[in-house]
C-alpha cells in the first residue's frame, strides 16, 4: 500500500512539472495555422538579437565560472585544512545570496560604484560587465561553494597536502595539480549550475543595463505570442541538458579513495 502511495504522489507530481511543459511546447508549435511547425524556433534563432544576447550570457557565464572557481576553491580548500572552525561562518555568508533579493545586491553596486562613486565601474561597459560578472557570481555562490565542500569531504586533504609538500610543491602548484584534480566533478557540477543560473538571470542584466539572454526573453514575451514559448523551451532545455551534463560527469569520474578512520 506504501509503494501505491508513494507511486500515485510521483506520478501526480510529474503530472505538475509536464503537462505545462507539455502544452507550452505544443503552443510553440502552433505558429503557422492548422498544423505543426518549427517557424518561432527558426524565427528565434535567426533574430540577431537573439544571437547577440545569447552569446554575450554565454561569455558572462565562462567568465563568472572562472572567477567562481578562483575564488572558492583556494578559500574551502584552506578551511578545511587551516581553519575548520570557520566553516559554519563561511557557510552563512555563502546562504547570504539567497537570502538577500538580487534587486537589493544591484542596486548596491549601483549605489557604491556609479560614475559619482570612488570607483565608477559604471561608467563604461568594460566596468558594468565586471560589475555584472560579480553578480553573478554572487548569485552562484552558495551553489557553487557547497559543490566544492562536497567534493573536499570525498578526499584527505591533509594527507594529500602533506604528500606533496614533502616533494616541495608550493601552494599553488598543490591548489592546481593536486586538489582541483581531486574535486573536478565536484567543480563541474557547481559550474554547470553557475552556468545555468547566469543564462536565465533577468534582475541584474535589466537593471545594469546589459544586452543579456534573461532580459531579451523578458523582451520578447512582452512583444510576441509564440516566440516566447519557443524561447522558453529552449531555456528550459539549456537548463536540464546542464543538470544531465553534472549526472554523466558524476557517473563517468573515477571514484576518490576514502578517506582513512
Amino acid at each position: 500500500m506504501r509503494r501505491l502511495w508513494a507511486w500515485g504522489a510521483f506520478l501526480l507530481g510529474l503530472l505538475y512539472f509536464v503537462l505545462p511543459l507539455v502544452g507550452m511546447t505544443e503552443f510553440s508549435l502552433k505558429m503557422r495555422r492548422g498544423e505543426y511547425s518549427f517557424d518561432a524556433y527558426a524565427k528565434v534563432l535567426g533574430d540577431p538579437r537573439f544571437q547577440e544576447t545569447f552569446s554575450y550570457s554565454v561569455v558572462m557565464a565562462l567568465f563568472t565560472i572562472a572567477f567562481g572557481v578562483l575564488l572558492v576553491v583556494p578559500t574551502a580548500y584552506w578551511v578545511r585544512l587551516k581553519v575548520p572552525r570557520a566553516r559554519p561562518w563561511i557557510e552563512f555568508v555563502t546562504l547570504l545570496p539567497l537570502v538577500i533579493p538580487a534587486i537589493v545586491i544591484v542596486f548596491g553596486y549601483i549605489r557604491l560604484y556609479n560614475t559619482s562613486s570612488w570607483l565608477p565601474l559604471t561608467g563604461s561597459a568594460t566596468g558594468t560587465n565586471v560589475l555584472l560578472m560579480f553578480g553573478y557570481a554572487t548569485l552562484a555562490l552558495p551553489y557553487m561553494y557547497r559543490a566544492v565542500d562536497t567534493g573536499l569531504r570525498t578526499i584527505d586533504v591533509a594527507t594529500l597536502t602533506e604528500a606533496a609538500q614533502s616533494l616541495g610543491a608550493g601552494w599553488g602548484t598543490i591548489l592546481a595539480r593536486v586538489i582541483l584534480p581531486n574535486v573536478l566533478v565536484a567543480v563541474l557540477s557547481g559550474a554547470f549550475l553557475t552556468f545555468a543560473i547566469v543564462i536565465g538571470e533577468f534582475t541584474m542584466a535589466a537593471l545594469l543595463n546589459r544586452p543579456a539572454f534573461g532580459p531579451y526573453m523578458q523582451l520578447l514575451g512582452a512583444n510576441r505570442a509564440y516566440e516566447p514559448a519557443a524561447l522558453a523551451v529552449i531555456s528550459f532545455s539549456i537548463t536540464w541538458l546542464c543538470m544531465g551534463l553534472i549526472q554523466i560527469v558524476s557517473r563517468l569520474a573515477p571514484k576518490p579513495p576514502s578517506q582513512p578512520n
